[in-house]
């Protein structure tokens, strides 16, 4: 069957909406996974007190053993200073993780999570608490 005229229309517009206005699909800002990350860590821990760029800083920083017994942190790739280029232990270039100096970061939930779960696996051997993923973001969005 094939559609045609108004009705072709029609459904283009419907599914155009369906893709615009599905959570899969839709931006967010640093603020709001701030905010998605607050109702977390509330839930996990009743004494949450909320998150603060000094916890995120000190996060980013720390080394911990990788499941290779390797000394490793965050910033051995990504640099001290977040607002510059860092690089993978294979060598390949990693854009700054400050939304300061790169404004997509932190705008996709999907692309968020998937790299806690793999760099926190790989840093930390453990998924990130809501908590340590607050701090870090906070960290992150004021780092200048």
């Amino acid at each position: 069957m094939m559609i045609k005229g108004r009705n072709f229309f029609m459904t283009v517009a419907a599914v155009s909406l369906t893709v615009l206005v599905s959570p899969a699909f839709a931006a967010t800002t640093p603020a709001a996974l701030v905010g998605e990350y607050t109702v977390e860590a509330k839930k996990a821990d009743k004494a949450f007190k909320g998150f603060t760029a000094e916890n995120g800083h000190k996060f980013y920083l720390a080394e911990a053993k990788d499941k290779k017994g390797e000394t490793v942190s965050c910033s051995g790739c990504h640099t001290k200073d977040p607002t510059k280029d860092g690089k993978t232990r294979a060598g390949k270039a990693i854009k700054p993780m400050a939304f300061s100096a790169n404004k997509e970061r932190f705008t996709d939930k999907a692309k968020v999570e998937k790299w806690f779960k793999r760099n926190c696996d790989d840093v930390y051997a453990r998924a990130c608490t809501p908590q340590e993923k607050g701090d870090f973001i906070t960290y992150l969005i004021n780092a200048k």
